[in-house]
């Protein structure tokens, strides 16, 4: 009688290759994850030093301290995160589901000013100071001819997954971008910088940078509130409406830096995605290969689905950037260092069966990447690091 059971035996121990030894596909750490893992980061700190993270030389500590004021701007983190923060270093969560919630709990004092008279500053009209409307701050606006068709395209841009609806952050609030508050498109035409003396009922007179804004709504209505007004109702009820790939790509290449003719071209910085099926490739979020070649990106990926560098597979060009005067070598090795948390961490098996580690693919958001190599080329890199919590870069000096 044929002996099965010895013949598979036999099958398993002559497998010079290792071919049965199949490595189980980690799972996919989602971005909620990474958030509490970031977060408890900061938690352990406090227990071991007894105190916040401060803004200091030391690196390590900077960048808690960073990550933790930013996770203190945002209601929604701070709404996750609430079950781990057991030393109640994020605050109270509070939901707003009134004006009274919002006027009661204005912990950046920027309804603290003589401006909050103007809430109530109508005349000839009775109403309930208590249920004050915001939009008695607002105006026709008198050129409104001039964006009217803009609202109509970001509306079809959104329509057609062209722009995406994302969570606001800080860093958004800049001139020149839409935003959707309170379900209405609204546009930030224009900030002025200057000084802003409020009272401050626990510490008297204060006196702080913030802006004055112009903003455009869709129903043809504008306001000169302020910017941290503006900041504070977007974190309550609204989102960053973002640029299209387009716009992205074209903003990158204009603000690549003031290149003459005295700047020599060193080669191209390319960004892949790859094609793959395989789940354990497939499945990873924000998977990029940045490279650097002085010749064709199109000759340098022909043979991808040959090569373990490219994972064995078709990949597809992302993007691809001239770089000047900076070396292939130093652009390298910056890359690797900097993006060194996030540096993709798997075995690929070449047709000879052997394994290689592949270099120069990162789990990074491709908006990053075009920050840091935009970095890299003026040298300013060395004031930043990346932080996996916030999957962005932050200034350290």
């Amino acid at each position: 009688m044929y002996n099965y059971e010895k013949k598979i035996e036999e099958i398993i121990n002559s497998d010079p290759h290792g071919l049965l030894n199949i490595k189980p596909v980690s799972k996919s750490i989602t971005s909620d994850q990474r958030l509490e893992e970031s977060f408890l980061e900061i938690v352990n700190f406090y227990k071991v030093n007894g105190k916040e993270p401060q803004e200091v030389n030391e690196i390590n500590e900077r960048k808690l301290a960073i990550r933790l004021k930013e996770l203190k701007k945002n209601p929604e983190k701070i709404k996750l995160l609430k079950n781990l923060d057991t030393e109640n270093l994020l605050g109270n969560y509070v939901e707003y589901k009134n004006v009274d919630d919002i006027l009661d709990n204005d912990f950046l004092g920027i309804l603290n000013t003589d401006d909050y008279k103007e809430l109530f500053d109508l005349k000839n009209v009775k109403f309930d100071k208590n249920k004050t409307d915001f939009v008695a701050r607002r105006k026709p606006c008198s050129d409104f001819h001039k964006f009217e068709n803009n609202f109509k395209q970001i509306h079809q841009d959104l329509k057609n997954k062209k722009r995406k609806l994302l969570t606001f952050k800080e860093q958004d609030l800049q001139e020149g971008r839409y935003f959707l508050l309170d379900g209405l498109l609204t546009f930030l035409e224009k900030v002025d910088l200057q000084e802003r003396t409020f009272n401050d009922k626990a510490q008297g007179q204060r006196t702080r940078k913030d802006n004055r804004i112009r903003c455009i709504f869709e129903n043809g209505l504008e306001s000169n509130m302020y910017y941290r007004s503006l900041q504070k109702l977007l974190y309550e009820n609204g989102k960053y409406i973002s640029e299209t790939n387009e716009e992205a790509i074209n903003l990158f290449e204009k603000n690549l830096g003031n290149i003459n003719e005295k700047d020599k071209v060193t080669g191209k910085v390319y960004i892949l995605k790859s094609l793959s099926k395989k789940p354990e490739i497939s499945y990873i979020k924000n998977l990029y290969k940045i490279g650097f070649t002085t010749n064709s990106v199109e000759n340098r990926i022909k043979n991808a689905k040959n090569d373990p560098t490219f994972l064995m597979d078709e990949v597809k060009i992302v993007d691809e950037i001239n770089i000047y005067n900076v070396s292939a070598l130093k652009f390298e090795n910056l890359i690797q260092l900097f993006f060194a948390k996030r540096c993709l961490d798997i075995f690929v098996i070449d047709f000879n069966g052997n394994e290689v580690k592949p270099k120069e693919w990162f789990c990074v958001p491709l908006k990053v990447i075009r920050k840091v190599i935009l970095l890299i080329e003026s040298g300013e890199i060395i004031n930043y690091v990346y932080d996996v919590g916030l999957e962005d870069i932050i200034k350290i000096k």
